[in-house]
């Protein structure tokens, strides 16, 4: 502070600080990879921007103060962090460390503070200030207090600095939560359980791999659903009860051992902390192009099981890009794959399907298994997304009987089990019939919420097009490339929306590179955010409303807000 001009502003300096702050709450391994990040935008030398008005952004003394046009000391330091934050203004390129133009103190500080404000004024606010998670004064022994929070429990606690309260919402939008509405809300929905009877039975520990009755449900589901007319069906011996997806993909870590395997980017956020985690694998990640809308194709599967991949994780439909595969490429997928890898499939969002008219239709691997106790797929689910009850924690792996064995004893020393009176009063859920009933009602309200959203963003000059539009889940994979200064950056962008009470969360979640394994500065999406249209319709509009008034305060809307 000490090394302040007299025309320096408290404030300013503040903020930058404040972006070092933010940025310290980060995971370890996203700061490392990020690091280079800002050297990308300044691959060749160009003149500083410019506002709409011809203004330079670098020489305007009430944009950029004399403590950002000055080589300050202090300034460089925080800049060596703060400069990271501005994403590539084209994808794939290198970073490059030797970059002359970065050397230029007054650029690299005239780009902050591009970021730290709008190229319309101080209309931009200061990046929060977040709470330190442990008290360092307060001896902790054997906590391994480096251990940062990621994704959406990030965005949460950063959201809780501002005053959101999750158990009282109040006029915050939370669109950042990876969860439907859960209340009775949804048109021809089943009315959500008021009560769940506890019997004597359902008072004992339930089995590691679940109740009976439950696990038979399961089985019989899939049978009338996906494998009608085939030999090979499913009983209760392929059917492992979980209490939760995250408890499900833990168990199938723990028992897959002396292999690589692949997973592709961007995907669900959780899986980097398990891939991470355990060290009996080699998780190989696979990054996908933005040019496809990151979508898989089956050649990239086919080089990854060359070099030797015998094991690949996936999520169909997938999280958080709102795409689905074909049925085609999903039985081509089967037969590339049978006999040489185990595939392990996440389908959690797989009955938020639009595609085929809203009749209740989904698509699953269980479609493709030629003999459900040869055939190395493991299929997860659960009643957290599609039945609208991600506080129960009852979910389900499907799979060969040897996978499903090895799957219960995993349970016994990871997580016990699942609730017990709560599997029994799942059973009745899942009648085909009523489940077909239930998805066409769930798919007609949720593609509604999504053509709200989509049409909210396209007037306010956001771009989809077929492939960019979800066709399942429902996650919207926002491009944030073609927005202004501080706008066009992910981590801008939600703090923006913080102060008008709605959250997102910022694209480079999305990263899961456990171990740090390769340098991907390329494949972080600094330029997305992903957006959730599973809250109320209520929410949703209160989103909407938020994001226009930041796009409004920075100039950058195609039409002006009539008061």
């Amino acid at each position: 502070m000490s090394n302040l001009q007299p025309d320096d502003s408290p404030e300013d300096e503040g903020s930058l600080l404040e972006f070092e702050h933010l940025e310290s709450t980060l995971p370890p391994g996203l700061r490392r990879s990020a690091s280079s990040l800002f050297e990308a935008i300044q691959s060749s030398p160009a003149p500083p921007s410019s506002g709409p008005s011809g203004t330079n952004i670098a020489s305007i003394g009430h944009h950029a103060p004399p403590s950002l046009a000055q080589p300050q000391p202090h300034l460089s330091l925080i800049a060596d962090r703060d400069n990271r934050f501005r994403s590539p203004s084209a994808h794939g390129s290198r970073t490059s460390s030797q970059n002359p133009n970065l050397r230029n103190v007054n650029l690299r500080q005239s780009l902050i503070s591009k970021l730290s404000r709008s190229e319309h004024g101080d209309v931009a606010t200061p990046i929060p200030l977040p709470r330190p998670r442990f008290n360092e004064e307060v001896f902790k022994p054997a906590i391994n207090t480096k251990q940062s929070s990621t994704g959406v429990l990030w965005a949460t606690e950063r959201a809780t600095e501002y005053g959101f309260n999750s158990e009282s919402v109040a006029d915050w939008a939370n669109l950042g939560q990876g969860a439907p509405e859960h209340g009775d809300t949804v048109p021809g929905s089943f009315i959500r359980p008021k009560s769940v009877p506890i019997t004597d039975q359902s008072k004992e520990y339930a089995p590691t791999a679940g109740v009976k009755v439950l696990r038979e449900a399961v089985a019989n589901y899939y049978n009338q659903t996906y494998r009608e007319g085939k030999q090979s069906q499913y009983t209760y011996k392929n059917v492992c009860i979980v209490p939760g997806g995250r408890a499900g993909l833990t168990r199938i870590a723990s028992i897959i051992s002396d292999c690589y395997l692949s997973f592709f980017l961007p995907d669900y956020t959780a899986y980097a902390e398990m891939l991470s985690l355990f060290k009996n694998f080699a998780p190989i990640p696979v990054p996908l192009n933005e040019s496809d809308n990151y979508e898989i194709h089956l050649k990239m599967i086919k080089d990854e099981l060359t070099r030797g991949v015998s094991a690949l994780l996936t999520s169909n439909p997938r999280n958080p890009t709102g795409r689905c595969m074909e049925r085609s490429q999903l039985q081509q997928l089967h037969h590339m794959c049978r006999e040489k890898c185990l595939l392990i499939m996440d389908e959690f969002y797989s009955h938020y399907y639009y595609d085929e008219g809203c009749t209740g239709s989904s698509i699953s691997s269980a479609m493709f298994v030629e003999d459900v106790n040869r055939d190395p797929v493991l299929i997860l689910n659960g009643l957290t997304k599609a039945f609208r009850l991600p506080g129960w924690r009852i979910c389900w792996i499907l799979g060969p009987e040897e996978y499903i064995d090895a799957l219960s004893s995993a349970g016994s020393f990871l997580d016990g089990g699942s609730n017990a009176p709560l599997q029994y009063a799942a059973v009745s859920m899942l009648e085909p019939l009523r489940v077909r009933q239930e998805m066409k009602a769930l798919q007609l309200h949720f593609k509604m919420k999504r053509d709200y959203v989509i049409n909210r963003l396209t007037k306010m000059g956001f771009k989809f097009n077929e492939r960019s539009i979800p066709n399942s889940t429902f996650y919207l994979w926002l491009n944030l490339s073609h927005l202004p200064g501080k706008l066009s950056n992910c981590l801008g962008f939600f703090h923006e929306c913080l102060h008008e009470k709605v959250i997102v969360v910022p694209g480079f979640f999305f990263l899961i590179n456990p171990q740090n394994l390769s340098h991907l500065e390329e494949v972080i999406w600094y330029n997305y955010v992903r957006i959730s249209y599973g809250p109320e319709f209520k929410q949703l509009e209160l989103g909407m409303d938020g994001i226009e008034r930041i796009l409004a305060r920075f100039g950058c809307l195609p039409y002006e807000i009539k008061h």
